[in-house]
């Protein structure tokens, strides 16, 4: 379960990223490129290249702190790219989605149960 303090956003960078960066040359990306305070206490998520791996940058009030996931099947759903430097901005329940590999545009629901008990 993820939890998310209220008023925290979640930004998801377009494009990819190089994924060979890490907190310094995130956070300066995340000023210079998406023109946004890496300190704000908000969520920044990037990808590479592959889809297959990606990296959420955060600070939590004393440093700052970097989250990686790499999927061993299949590949973390992006928004295409339309804006360079633009992020798109997700619900808390939406990063917990992306996180898991899941389509968070459209997640199904692939089981139900037909009758209680």
């Amino acid at each position: 379960m993820l939890l998310i303090p209220s008023g925290v956003k979640v930004h998801l960078a377009l494009g990819y990223t190089d994924m060979r960066k890490g907190l310094d040359g995130l956070a300066v990306l995340v000023q210079e490129s998406l023109k946004q305070d890496p300190f704000s206490g908000h969520l920044f998520a990037f990808r590479g290249k592959t889809a297959s791996t990606m990296k959420v940058l955060f600070w939590d009030g004393n440093g700052l702190c970097l989250f990686t996931k790499k999927l061993n099947e299949g590949g973390f759903v992006w928004p295409r790219l339309t804006d360079p430097g633009g992020t798109v901005q997700l619900t808390p329940v939406q990063l917990a989605l992306l996180i898991e590999g899941i389509d968070w545009r459209a997640p199904k629901q692939v089981w139900r149960p037909a009758a209680a008990g």
